[in-house]
């Protein structure tokens, strides 16, 4: 690579030389066109390429040495094809005569060259087109480095002007393929070691990253007399690239006192500015080489931008948002490094809105390896970046939400793994602390495990996956939360404060389908949880069971307490959930007084629960003083039917009393049955004598075969014959 660099350098005053040679020979042969085989002689022999003069040659003598070629064109190495290796439509130069024959300075005239066509080229093999060239060069440096030197301290160039260029290169073991045409470029006069002014100006396409456009340059430029440095005094880049967004992108580009040294294949210590679609980059430039592969180290610093402005350039439609203000100011600082496979931006210092991140990202080529991040931040309000209110001030609704569709594109393109930790972040009104975050995502499959957070005083944990790569999104749940507050959960996600206590539960869920209502009616899986001392706050089960037997007795009601609520210290249940329907059948409430059992269902979909308790009275309540005996008794010798059903935000709660005494009385009854049972079996059966059982025993097969009626089925006849 460092070889091309300096032979694109030398193209040009390689060209010359080809001139001067020719017009040597025409100065001193005096016929220039019969001489154009001999000159493609010599340099076939010097170079082992062919080299064609279409054109004519003209040539005037005194006092300028000038000279002008026609179409001409060098061949390729062999291995490269038929396209020719170099080619120009014509060439021309002047070259004072007296100052070259007296002290040896080359002072020339404007160098003219029109239509010149490189094709540069590397092979599989890593194998250039110009190796041939350069071998025979580095061979013969060090011979002719005084020689050279000489020179070039001599060479006075009046101006060049390179008009309608192409130059191409490609190289078949990266994929690189570059090319800049309709080149145009005009300099100064041009002394080694001084500086002069550049312009130019072509079009430039990159095949393989599907990126063209216009650019213009200018300058000043200063080379060294051994050819080895290039610097740029001044360098300022103006274009217009296609392929980066999906809009043509603006792009400048400049340096100062930037040093190119050739022969090591380096770029001295710079700083350069970019800046493109309206962003301002900062490269502090520490090292960088294009000896096998384009490496380098630079601190970067990127002025403050607005991702929701330029978002659009890349087809990317940034949706409405609460906050009108986010996604409006972003800014990042790193030490960025860059080797053949990846970009490395460490020490990375980024700020998207209010959040202040730090951390490192490394962005690889290609789209096979994913990106990699490990990153840490202060505070995220994730609700400013949420769908904004409806009109009716609520959120946008849950029709909206359940029509949500699962965005599998978009899952599909995160190829990345990595980590992020936040000090702080807020979600639907939920405050989360010590988040740790890690994602594993490619082909379509992506994974946050670990996750954990610390929420309302207690812990949440999870796993979560998402495949994408099929027809239909598939979701896996696995978390589990610990010593959470009931209180403050139920305000955010509900706008309900009902519940008091503490939850620790367990949740193994999966699911499937394109939306998020889909998704609910097709939840499965298990979960288990655990209620702990807290309240139910506006209803009082005590004062409802002891309101509904007051009724039930014509009784006067007793009087209300306040605050109206129902204690319990555990509530327990475990259940599965099959096409989003949670059955539970062993729920169990501890509380004060009372101890419920039951069973029963949540509809997800339907957002309702229907469940069948039992109360059982454990102790005489403190404020029962006052209380009957009879309604003591009533209620710590019964188990009380109680029925919640209705929304699962706002259910009704509603004791059976009447279901209480009727299952007292056929309890009663049922005693009373089995005491008439006995009496009446006693009478109708009498028993049989003891010498029969014996004889029945010692029947063998005989005596189960001619089995006597049972006693209940005697029975049953004998009632029938009697009620007949």
């Amino acid at each position: 690579m460092s070889r091309l660099l300096k032979w694109l350098l030398l193209a040009i005053a390689g060209i010359v030389a080809l001139v001067i040679v020719a017009a040597v020979a025409l100065l001193l042969l005096f016929d220039p066109n019969d001489f154009r085989e001999r000159i493609a002689a010599e340099v076939e022999e010097a170079t082992g390429r062919e080299l064609v003069i279409e054109g004519d040659l003209a040539v005037s003598l005194f006092p300028w040495l000038a000279v002008e070629m026609g179409s001409t064109r060098l061949g390729n190495a062999k291995g490269f094809g038929d396209k020719p290796f170099a080619s120009f439509d014509t060439a021309r130069l002047s070259v004072q005569v007296l100052p070259l024959l007296l002290r040896r300075e080359i002072t020339v005239g404007d160098v003219e060259l029109d239509g010149l066509r490189l094709e540069l080229a590397v092979n599989r093999a890593g194998t250039t087109n110009w190796d041939d060239l350069t071998s025979a060069d580095t061979a013969s440096t060090s011979a002719a480095d005084e020689t050279q030197a000489d020179g070039a301290s001599n060479l006075d160039i009046s101006g060049v002007e390179l008009r309608n260029s192409y130059i191409h290169y490609n190289d078949a073991q990266s994929g690189s393929d570059y090319t800049l045409q309709n080149l145009s470029m005009n300099t100064g006069r041009v002394v080694p070691g001084e500086a002069f002014d550049f312009s130019g100006n072509g079009d430039f396409e990159s095949s393989a990253d599907e990126i063209d456009g216009v650019v213009q340059a200018a300058g000043r430029l200063i080379v060294s007399e051994d050819f080895a440095t290039l610097t740029f005094a001044e360098l300022t880049l103006d274009g217009m690239a296609n392929g980066i967004a999906s809009q043509p992108a603006e792009f400048q580009i400049s340096a100062s006192d930037m040093v190119a040294d050739i022969d090591n294949s380096k770029l001295q210590p710079t700083r350069v500015s970019v800046t493109i679609l309206g962003a301002l980059a900062e490269l502090d430039i520490k090292s960088a080489s294009w000896a096998d592969d384009v490496i380098g180290e630079a601190t970067l610093n990127v002025e403050e931008f607005s991702p929701r402005e330029m978002a659009p350039l890349f087809d990317v439609e940034v949706p409405p948002t609460a906050d009108p203000a986010a996604l409006t100011s972003a800014r990042f600082s790193a030490q960025a490094a860059m080797d053949a496979n990846a970009i490395g931006l460490r020490n990375l210092k980024l700020s998207i809105d209010d959040t202040a991140l730090t951390g490192e990202i490394i962005l690889p080529f290609g789209e096979t390896a994913p990106i990699r991040f490990d990153l840490e931040g202060d505070s995220m309000n994730l609700d400013r970046y949420m769908e904004p209110a409806s009109e009716s001030g609520t959120a946008s609704g849950s029709a909206a939400s359940d029509d949500f569709e699962i965005p599998v594109d978009m899952i599909r393109g995160i190829n990345a793994r990595g980590t992020l930790k936040l000090s702080e972040a807020t979600f639907a009104d939920m405050t989360f602390t010590n988040i740790q975050l890690g994602l594993n995502s490619a082909a379509g499959k992506l994974r946050l495990n670990p996750v954990s957070a610390d929420l309302f005083d207690g812990t949440y944990t999870g796993d979560v996956q998402v495949d994408a790569s099929g027809a239909v999104p598939k979701l896996s749940l696995n978390e589990k939360v610990a010593d959470v507050s009931l209180t403050p959960l139920g305000k955010a996600m509900f706008e309900r404060d009902k519940l008091s206590g503490t939850i620790n539960g367990s949740f193994v869920l999966n699911t499937s389908g394109p939306t998020l209502s889909v998704m609910r009616s097709n939840l499965n899986g298990t979960m288990a949880f655990e209620l702990a001392d807290g309240a139910w706050q506006g209803v009082d089960l005590w004062y409802q069971l002891r309101a509904a037997r007051a009724l039930y007795r014509r009784e006067q009601p007793p009087e209300k307490r306040e605050p109206v609520r129902t204690d319990f210290s555990s509530v327990l249940a475990t259940g599965v959930v099959t096409n989003g329907v949670f059955e539970n059948k062993d729920l169990q409430a501890q509380m004060p007084y009372l101890q419920l059992t039951g069973q029963g269902t949540v509809n997800f979909v339907t957002a309702e629960m229907d469940y069948s308790l039992r109360a059982r009275v454990l102790e005489r309540p403190e404020f029962l003083e006052g209380a009957s005996d009879e309604e003591l008794a009533e209620f710590t010798e019964a188990l009380i039917p109680v029925r919640i059903r209705g929304p699962l935000l706002d259910p009704t709660v509603r004791p059976d009393i009447e279901g209480m005494f009727r299952d007292q009385v056929e309890e009663k009854l049922k005693e009373k049955g089995d005491e008439l049972k006995k009496r009446l079996l006693d009478r109708l059966v009498p028993s049989a004598p003891a010498d029969e059982t014996v004889e029945a025993a010692e029947g063998g097969e005989a005596a189960v075969a001619e089995e006597e009626p049972s006693a209940e089925d005697e029975l049953k006849k004998r009632l029938k014959k009697i009620f007949d």
